[in-house]
């Protein structure tokens, strides 16, 4: 499938392809600049700043030879289409998070999370590792796009609360903001689910236009004010154990950049993952803490709940089965997963008990 040539026959490439501000990457005196779409406004606490971060670092080595210009969402084109723009060749790269793309093929959300899956730690083990970076490029492949880790969220949240959920029945009815493959498990617990970008959760949670959300963390979540809205924050969740960020460069764009410059990339994207999963697990206690003090409830699901966030997991997982990409990505995550935690838990599952037991 040419995805390319489609989408340049279609409302979002002909509309693009007009818009000035969306001009082909400009060339001066040796130097390129290339444009960078993201799925975040622009500040928006920790996802921002990964996008940036990987900019910085490629244009740092780069030494002027390849600059790359970072736009928020709305600055050039919206949130939800980064992906189209970069794979239609009206932009250079985005940077967000590939679940959001997962009407594009499911098996996108396996690089930012899926319900009951990956802690941050076992993703790059799986990523770097166990394969999980060739799907990643197969399906790049299909859209057009090379694909890189570039940010982590770290373990998020279960969300923010206009009521208590004391059983699985509390879902039902309820309008709840929540990607990916976890915005499908909730739908089967009978949530009406919203796929809102960041900047617009904070509004949609005050008008009442939802009933709660999940966002990241403590740090990301009291940066977007939600503790002025609600005091019920759950703060455990199933649906993204360890999310990862993504860029994703137009295939043809980074083809035509030198090697070292496609290295300049890779190692850049590399940095930013892990500079930016130490940059929200730095924050999230204290912020926590400040959370609380200003007299945030903070809980936990009760067991009636997770059972039922686990059927309604694997029933989502169940119906993208057909598939073959998704069954071969689900089956090599799920392998390199309970291989990671296998260990894991054995070493630093069983430290960190002892550790905090002893110490107090």
């Amino acid at each position: 499938m040419d995805r390319r040539s489609f989408l340049k026959n279609t409302a979002l490439g002909g509309s693009a392809a007009a818009a000035t501000t969306l001009a082909a990457p400009a060339y001066a005196q040796g130097n390129r600049t290339l444009t960078m779409v993201t799925t975040w406004g622009r500040g928006l606490a920790g996802v921002f700043d990964a996008a940036q971060r990987a900019a910085d670092n490629i244009n740092g080595m780069a030494d002027g030879a390849l600059t790359i210009e970072v736009k928020g969402a709305g600055e050039l084109v919206g949130a939800f289409e980064v992906f189209d723009a970069v794979t239609a060749g009206q932009a250079d790269l985005y940077h967000g998070a590939d679940y959001y793309f997962v009407g594009q093929h499911p098996a996108y959300a396996f690089f930012t999370s899926v319900p009951f899956g990956m802690t941050a730690q076992e993703l790059v083990n799986w990523y770097y590792h166990d394969g999980g970076a060739a799907f990643h490029d197969e399906l790049g492949e299909i859209f057009g796009l090379k694909s890189f880790l570039a940010g982590n969220t770290g373990a998020q949240a279960g969300g923010w609360f206009s009521k208590e959920i004391n059983g699985p029945e509390d879902f039902n009815g309820l309008k709840f903001r929540m990607p990916g493959l976890g915005g499908l498990a909730l739908g089967k617990l009978g949530a009406s689910v919203q796929n809102l970008p960041g900047s617009e959760v904070y509004q949609a949670l005050a008008s009442g236009a939802i009933d709660g959300t999940e966002w990241i963390g403590p740090w990301a979540d009291e940066k977007a004010g939600f503790q002025e809205i609600t005091k019920t924050y759950y703060t455990a969740g199933f649906h993204e154990p360890g999310a990862g960020l993504s860029i994703g460069m137009n295939r043809d764009v980074f083809n035509e950049l030198t090697p070292a410059q496609q290295k300049m990339v890779e190692i850049g994207c590399a940095e930013a993952h892990q500079w930016n999963l130490a940059q929200f697990l730095a924050n999230n206690g204290a912020a926590l803490q400040r959370l609380q003090s200003a007299g945030v409830k903070t809980m936990e699901f009760p067991d009636s709940v997770w059972d039922a966030f686990g059927e309604a997991s694997n029933a989502v997982h169940q119906e993208n089965m057909g598939d073959d990409i998704y069954k071969r990505v689900y089956d090599s995550y799920m392998a390199s997963m309970a291989s990671s935690s296998s260990w894991i838990q054995k070493s630093d599952g069983a430290y960190t008990a002892q550790r905090d037991r002893v110490l107090g």
